[in-house]
């Protein structure tokens, strides 16, 4: 009886200290990013931010790896409220065709640019989630694009002839490598080292953060520097679900958000250059790209974007008007 007393006395105890710890509200953040990653580093702070400022409130759990989905089902769960948060990048230009204007390549030159679109159109990406049943909460990033295969270094568009190149679930993306002359194949992030170590595909295009962490170093022998698109990523929630939160947890949320933003830029910039050391001495052999002659061959998908978006074209000069000079 002793025992069983001792027993239900400790027992008694972790429920009450429980209690006492747990926040009203316990809120889970998926996202694919791996360990190591700029999506990981992004959402944990974002999470120690919540936590801090409002942990009796709101407590934010975090799930990398594609734990709770890959990003297509992420986004699915969000409106079911399984999730209440994901990381979205390229994949919002499946949502939206608003959100395809990141898509466009060498339209975004730098992190302060980034900032003036935002600051400028943020209400035309807000609305395209909202009009979709999503929040952006606030705005991240995945980063500056380049290609990494197994064929031949990438110097001008006519080297990705043939190549299998995996994308993102973007139709944007798709179209830009189909110009170039490459065989780009859509696949989930989760599944890109397995695809490259097997030969399924030559070759993937991501920022380094991505690249290195996920290991794509161990399988690939060429890393060209394109820098051919930059992705923001979205701190996202469900419209529906942020709608129904009281204010001070929305303000508390955003806040945090645009906390996470200014951390992001200053990690990213840092990972951009000890990573492409991290990639060069597994033994991947790297090459700067002809820029110019990328950004000669995409020209007809911005004329594209501007054919079939409505609204495409004025978008297209409203972000090359805040560019670097602007």
């Amino acid at each position: 009886m002793k025992i069983i007393a001792k027993i239900l006395a400790a027992t008694t105890a972790i429920g009450l200290a429980t209690a006492a710890s747990a926040a009203d509200m316990t809120m889970k953040f998926g996202h694919v990013g791996k360990p190591g990653s700029l999506f990981e580093a992004s959402v944990d702070n974002f999470a120690a931010c919540v936590n801090g400022a409002m942990g009796d409130k709101v407590e934010v759990q975090t799930f990398g790896s594609s734990q709770l989905g890959k990003d297509k089902e992420l986004l699915q769960k969000l409106k079911l409220g399984q999730v209440d948060f994901s990381l979205p990048s390229s994949v919002m230009s499946s949502v939206d065709d608003s959100f395809g204007i990141f898509e466009m390549p060498y339209i975004i030159t730098d992190r302060d640019h980034m900032r003036r679109v935002q600051g400028e159109m943020m209400d035309v990406f807000q609305n395209a989630a909202h009009k979709n049943g999503y929040h952006i909460v606030g705005l991240a990033e995945n980063g500056f694009r380049n290609i990494t295969n197994n064929v031949r270094p990438i110097n001008v568009p006519a080297d990705l002839a043939g190549i299998k190149l995996r994308t993102p679930n973007g139709v944007w993306r798709l179209k830009m490598f189909q110009e170039y002359g490459a065989n780009p194949t859509p696949m989930a992030f989760s599944d890109v080292f397995t695809a490259l170590q097997t030969g399924v595909i030559d070759g993937q295009e991501n920022p380094y953060a991505q690249i290195a962490s996920a290991k794509f170093q161990e399988v690939q022998k060429y890393l060209s520097v394109t820098g051919h698109v930059y992705t923001p990523a979205y701190i996202l929630a469900s419209k529906k679900k942020y709608d129904a939160l009281p204010a001070d947890i929305q303000a508390g949320l955003t806040d945090c958000a645009n906390k996470t933003q200014d951390f992001t830029y200053e990690k990213a910039a840092e990972l951009e250059a000890s990573l492409l050391k991290v990639i060069e001495d597994a033994g991947v052999e790297v090459n700067t790209a002809d820029k110019a002659a990328f950004i000669e061959a995409s020209k007809p998908i911005y004329q594209q974007f501007a054919d079939e978006v409505d609204g495409g074209q004025d978008m297209i000069d409203t972000v090359l008007g805040l560019g670097s000079g602007s």
